[in-house]
């Protein structure tokens, strides 16, 4: 089974503001786009549970035209917060290159 990291060409995550951390997921071309956005692991439960979030709260919106998937959810605590690790949100899509997807 592939690793998320080896069907898509780029990942990143950024700060969408002080209060949310926004993930794009770009596939490796249209074929693998079709194949794998749908995939239970890029579910919004999937997400939730690996970042810890409220799946009620997490947003999942697929971008065909781009090839590519923007997921975001509320962060944990307010940007540049006593107990930041992250500020910026740069290293938050670490953890998804070896999710294995289907």
């Amino acid at each position: 089974m592939p690793k998320l990291g080896e069907v898509c060409r780029y990942i990143r995550s950024k700060q969408a503001g002080p209060f949310w951390i926004t993930f794009d997921i770009f596939f490796d071309g249209r074929e693998n786009f079709d194949r794998y956005h749908g995939s239970p692991a890029l579910s919004v439960e999937a997400f939730a549970r690996l970042y810890g979030a409220d799946p009620a709260y997490v947003k999942r919106i697929p971008v065909p035209q781009l090839n590519m998937i923007k997921i975001s959810y509320p962060r944990p605590t307010p940007q540049g917060g006593l107990v930041e690790r992250d500020m910026h949100a740069g290293q938050q899509y670490v953890r998804l290159l070896n999710v294995p997807i289907s």
